[in-house]
């Protein structure tokens, strides 16, 4: 039973991490309608802005956090105003595109700027701790807690503001929230800072445990895409009870079976998950 809590508490560090990322993505979706492939792009930037944070700059873990955030927010506002903003009469492939050239260029400027080594980010959490007979990293339990409680803050972002609903009511609707009086210009804006920033703070959570180098977040973004598409699409539920069904399916698959399918296990309940229910899990439920 002990390992079993064990590998429990490592897919709820997983599925939080994937949760953020894919709630991100989800967001941006909810307004663009294409998928946003630069998504793995800011989450590496994140991780890298708080590595240079703490590491040349000496700010402490949740400062660095915090700068990673805004300039990753910045930097995602950046990239839709320059770049998706110019095309949103063109076909959507054009995005899709124009995501693949951002994601590969903020690839090769970490390149340039850090070299393709792998990085260690530092952390003040590496100590274990004992919670009801289990020792654990503190760092994971960190992570769980703040990933958790940033879904609800979120959730309550969305259903309890008016800020909130106008997000809702773009990703539901684009014409008829713009009809309404909605500013379409001001809420992309606001929802690309979100999505940046909820990345950024995912790989600075996820970075002290795992490496920080250029493509680090390929991987993610891709299971981030396996997450939206086994939670249906544009819904934010669905980001995260599919965040936390891929991180409990990685980890007890990893333990059990065999460490080189666990990125696999992935894809393939997305297979049968669809298999059975086509529109995904949540389809419809935008939050």
């Amino acid at each position: 039973m002990a390992l079993f809590f064990q590998q429990f508490l490592n897919g709820l560090t997983l599925g939080g991490v994937y949760s953020l990322v894919a709630l991100g993505l989800t967001l941006v979706y909810g307004i663009l309608h294409v998928p946003n492939f630069a998504h793995g792009a800011f989450y590496m930037a994140g991780a890298y802005v708080s590595y240079y944070a703490m590491t040349t700059l000496g700010m402490n873990y949740w400062l660095a956090m915090l700068a990673a955030a805004v300039v990753v927010a910045m930097l995602s506002m950046l990239a839709d105003r320059l770049v998706f903003y110019p095309l949103r009469h063109a076909p959507e492939i054009h995005d899709m595109i124009a995501a693949i050239g951002i994601l590969l260029f903020l690839e090769a400027g970490a390149q340039a700027l850090w070299g393709a080594d792998f990085h260690r980010m530092p952390t003040p959490y590496g100590q274990m701790v004992e919670i009801f007979g289990l020792t654990a990293p503190l760092q994971r339990l960190l992570i769980i807690v703040a990933a958790f409680g940033l879904m609800v803050l979120l959730h309550l972002f969305l259903t309890r503001t008016v800020t909130g609903s106008t997000i809702v009511a773009m990703a539901q609707n684009r014409e008829g929230a713009a009809l309404v009086g909605i500013d379409a210009m001001r809420v992309t804006l606001l929802v690309f800072a979100i999505s940046g920033a909820l990345a950024a703070i995912a790989a600075t959570l996820y970075a002290p445990i795992n490496l920080v180098y250029p493509s680090m977040g390929n991987l993610v973004i891709t299971k981030a895409f396996v997450i939206i598409i086994l939670g249906g699409m544009g819904s934010i539920p669905g980001a995260i009870v599919g965040g936390l069904i891929i991180g409990m399916a990685e980890s007890f698959g990893g333990f059990y079976i065999s460490t080189d399918y666990k990125d696999i296990i992935a894809f393939l309940l997305l297979v049968i998950i669809l298999s059975v229910r086509p529109q995904g899990l949540f389809a419809g439920k935008t939050a």
